[in-house]
């Protein structure tokens, strides 16, 4: 081989092994990446709830009987004291052949039993009267010395027992008589005066409250037993929130913290302020089937509801309860931090290469954190890094979508 062609081989094999080296080098990540900015920051309870009246009253029967269709719907106002609802004496159940004779049987018994106590009565009358004769006569006897005070005693004794065998005697007539009339009373309907032609009584059930009615029980006429519903009547603008949130997230709330309630698209939301936070919790199950402990949160309305006049009670609202806020505070996408031991890390732009570095973040929120150090305003940090990205990597920035 020819000096010529050795020159020529090496320089084809150096050519290669520097397409070679070229070709192993390594690649820049691509990365996004955003900027620590500073403004407000807001660290929030979020959870779904729903409205509520404040004051629910619920109407329900005073006394069981029969009730009249009820006029009022839905959405009607009412006033203090308008009667909403009349109850009727409710009608006897049907009788059938044989119920019916047995209570005109029945009735015949009482009969013969008054016309029996009657007799009674008028027996012991008898009685009465001849033991008061008696004794006036051993009265006489006994101040002419013909009788002594013992027999005289003795009649007075009969005329009191008289008396009280005619009392009793009465007594008994009276109870017969009752009896006739409840055994008469079994064997009648319930209907209209036959004299008069008025309809029976009515007993009016009146609305404790001015308001609108949210809600009607029972519409159509029929029978009611003793505390049955009726209807809900409530004022519809005396309405609060009623959000419940985990317990572990709870222990944050306090009394008086603003809130924002979000009641549908296109409206904006609504400010509301933290008026109770109950004291007990209660165990829900989530979407998901797991057993989680809730507390209820109750939110006022700190604004009018005016814009939002077909708000009602049990609409759906998703508040946020911000129970922490700072103003010019610096702070980073959630999403650039990860985790460094027992702290929070983010990888920054240095030229061409990630820099990992490690931040004291005291808080955060779904979106941002809050930075308290290790970060200036206004440099750039790593959104969502993957696993391919280290310490000095070079990193190739990706243009926003």
């Amino acid at each position: 081989m020819t000096r010529r062609n050795k020159i020529l081989l090496g320089i084809a094999i150096a050519a290669v092994a520097g397409l070679t080296a070229w070709a192993l080098r390594p690649q820049p990540v691509s990365v996004e990446t955003a900027e620590a900015t500073r403004g407000a920051f807001e660290q929030a309870v979020s959870d779904d709830g729903q409205t509520r009246v404040r004051d629910r009253f619920v109407i329900a029967a005073p006394l069981a009987g029969q009730l009249e269709r009820i006029q009022l719907e839905v959405g009607d106002p009412v006033k203090q004291a308008q009667i909403v609802a009349e109850l009727t004496p409710t009608a006897p159940a049907f009788l059938d052949a044989r119920t019916q004779r047995e209570l005109r049987e029945r009735i015949g018994a009482v009969e013969a039993q008054l016309a029996r106590a009657r007799a009674e009565t008028l027996k012991a009358q008898a009685q009465r009267d001849h033991a008061r004769a008696d004794l006036e006569r051993q009265t006489r006897l006994s101040k002419e010395g013909f009788i002594s005070q013992t027999v005289r005693d003795q009649a007075e004794l009969s005329l009191r027992v008289a008396e009280r065998a005619r009392e009793a005697a009465r007594f008994a007539e009276e109870a017969a008589r009752h009896e006739l009339a409840q055994a008469r009373a079994a064997l009648t309907r319930y209907e209209k005066n036959a004299s008069s032609g008025a309809p029976a009584a009515k007993w009016p059930v009146t609305s404790p409250v001015a308001g609108v009615v949210l809600k009607v029980m029972q519409k159509s006429e029929g029978a009611v037993a003793l505390g049955a519903p009726l209807m809900e009547i409530a004022d519809p603008r005396t309405l609060e929130a009623v959000v419940d949130v985990l317990s572990q997230e709870a222990v944050a709330v306090r009394p008086g913290m603003p809130a924002r309630l979000e009641l549908g698209q296109g409206i904006a939301p609504v400010a509301a302020r933290v008026r109770l936070v109950e004291p007990a919790a209660f165990t829900k199950v989530s979407a998901l089937g797991v057993e989680e402990q809730r507390v209820n949160v109750v939110l006022d309305f700190a604004e009018s509801l005016e814009r939002v006049r077909t708000l009602g009670d049990g609409f759906r609202v998703e508040a946020h309860i911000i129970v922490y806020s700072q103003q010019n505070a610096l702070k980073v996408p959630v999403g650039a931090l990860f985790r460094e031991g027992a702290g929070w890390a983010v990888f920054t732009l240095d030229g061409e290469r990630a820099r990992k570095r490690a931040l004291k973040v005291p808080r955060r929120n779904g979106v941002e954190a809050l930075v308290e150090d290790g970060l200036k305003e206004g440099e750039r940090v790593v959104v969502y890094p993957s696993d391919a990205l280290k310490d000095g990597a070079r990193v190739e920035v990706r243009s926003p979508r």
